[in-house]
């Protein structure tokens, strides 16, 4: 049986791969043969050091990974892994676009190896702002035709291969770096399958009720943690859970499920909806335990997946109560918390798995009018 999938798996990825040089990928960049997502670059990015260090190592003759690439049906390629080291080089060089323009060169600062690269451009330049232009050190001319022949493997997922196969493919890559939590991965994932349902899903979880609902703080949202509540959420109200995969990897599965059908107004007006509906019942705290006649603590997975989730189940039969819906919640939500089936969702060890089995079906009882 094994020796079957890993067969039938190996059929999916068909590469190829070869060295270039840094002059080919970036005329083929210039050619727009090679796409590089800009709103993957929103979504990553690198500081200052981080990309000092690779110009370093470009100079040093020091190998630097692999880049991954997606042949596209028109013979294209799309950047699967490799965004930042590409995406500094052509910043360094001042090619990479942005917008209707051209980027702001980089200026690098000192390494560790090399202390004169401190306030180091491709070439001095009036449109950097952050160094006047006197005080920018320009790299010798044969410096930068290094830079330009330094060669770089490329692996290429052939066309053969599925959109499914890319996807896995550029989480699996970049699952391992400390640059990428789960839920950046996750984005840029729903970006590449539908970007309209991306935008529109984020700028659901933006929207102030659902903020201030979920309790994120400005190091949490940098991370990603309002994107990821409202993916767990709109996971668990649209997409059945078996118990069989990971709950990362349901949820990774149910995103791409999401996406693919696309239906970014549903997704939308389901947050919106429900959110309004749990703040017009409980206010900010509709989600946070309650006890001894106050809510209490904070915002955990067990309010989302047994709370929010329960509502949005109902959506349709809950507002039919009209007037009557607010107050329906309140106490659906005040006697939630009471429930002896609601203290064994909290059980030290328990698994996210078992978990969401007993929250959302639970839930989705509960909130039944």
């Amino acid at each position: 049986m094994l020796l079957n999938e890993i067969e039938q798996a190996q059929r999916l990825v068909k590469t190829d791969a070869y060295q270039m040089s840094i002059g080919e990928i970036v005329t083929m960049y210039e050619d727009k043969e090679l796409t590089i997502d800009p709103e993957f670059q929103r979504l990553f990015r690198w500081k200052i050091g981080q990309k000092s260090k690779l110009i370093e190592s470009l100079l040093l003759g020091i190998p630097i990974p692999s880049i991954f690439v997606f042949e596209k049906d028109d013979g294209t390629w799309e950047l699967i892994d490799g965004l930042q080291r590409i995406s500094t080089i052509l910043e360094f060089m001042g090619r990479l676009r942005e917008g209707d323009g051209l980027r702001v060169p980089s200026v690098l600062e000192a390494t560790k190896y090399l202390p004169s690269l401190h306030n180091g451009v491709w070439e001095a330049s009036d449109r950097i702002n952050d160094v006047p232009k006197a005080e920018q050190s320009a790299i010798d001319r044969s410096l930068q035709l290094a830079i330009r022949r330094s060669r770089i493997a490329v692996e290429i997922l052939k066309r053969p291969s599925d959109d499914q196969t890319k996807y896995d493919l550029f989480q699996r890559l970049n699952a391992g770096g400390s640059q990428a939590n789960a839920q950046e991965l996750r984005n840029c994932i729903v970006l590449m399958i539908n970007g309209v349902y991306f935008r529109e899903v984020k700028a659901a979880a933006e929207q102030g009720i659902f903020q201030t609902i979920i309790s994120v703080g400005e190091d949490q949202q940098e991370k990603q943690r309002h994107m990821e509540l409202a993916m767990r959420f709109l996971a668990h109200a649209l997409i059945p859970y078996d118990g069989r995969l990971d709950v990362e990897e349901y949820i990774d599965e149910s995103s791409v499920s999401l996406a693919r059908a696309g239906d970014a107004e549903g997704a939308v007006n389901l947050i919106n909806q429900t959110f309004s509906l749990l703040h017009r019942a409980a206010g900010d705290d509709a989600l946070k335990r309650f006890e001894n006649g106050h809510h209490v603590g904070r915002v955990g997975l067990v309010g989302l997946e047994g709370i929010a989730v329960g509502v949005a189940k109902n959506l349709p039969a809950i507002l039919a109560l009209g007037e009557g819906a607010g107050v329906f919640v309140k106490g659906k939500i005040e006697t939630f918390w009471l429930q002896p089936a609601v203290a064994t969702f909290t059980s030290p060890g328990l698994r996210g798995t078992v978990r969401i089995q007993r929250t959302v079906p639970f839930g989705e009882a509960w909130f039944k009018p």
